[in-house]
């Protein structure tokens, strides 16, 4: 019997090990306002993956919140940073970037005037409280 339990727990105890071996953060960014948010946002992205690289980082934006995946956006306050070469450099880093279609309808923008790095969701507040909820995802507003 003693076997047994020390086996179970020799089992139970490398499942744990190798569970925490694969844990990864997951992290939701939330943009909802581009002039205020957006370079500061991805400044904390590539800091964010700079310290932990294997955090699985999805940005999903909504309301003014879209202007900086639209093509040719640059920051207002300094026209010198181009967004796409920004959210290009982490698209390849992993960081997916999503667009609430709700929005689109409401400001009457089409899909292809978004960076093609961008991708589409229903709703941005649906998505964001889905991340949290369903996937766990810690919540960041820049």
């Amino acid at each position: 019997m003693q076997r047994i339990f020390r086996f179970f727990m020799a089992v139970l105890g490398s499942l744990l090990i190798c569970g925490g071996a694969l844990a990864q953060d997951k992290v939701v960014y939330h943009i909802d306002n581009a002039e205020a948010q957006a370079t500061k946002g991805l400044r904390n992205i590539r800091n964010h993956l700079d310290v932990a690289p294997e955090t699985k980082i999805v940005v999903v934006t909504h309301a003014d919140g879209v202007d900086f995946l639209m093509d040719g956006a640059k920051d207002k306050k300094n026209p010198s940073i181009d967004y796409a070469s920004l959210v290009s450099a982490l698209k390849a880093r992993g960081v997916r970037f999503e667009v609430c279609e709700i929005t689109l309808k409401n400001r009457n923008l089409k899909k292809d005037q978004f960076s093609m790095d961008a991708e589409f969701t229903p709703s941005g507040v649906v998505r964001i409280a889905q991340l949290q909820t369903r996937e766990h995802n810690g919540y960041i507003k820049p």
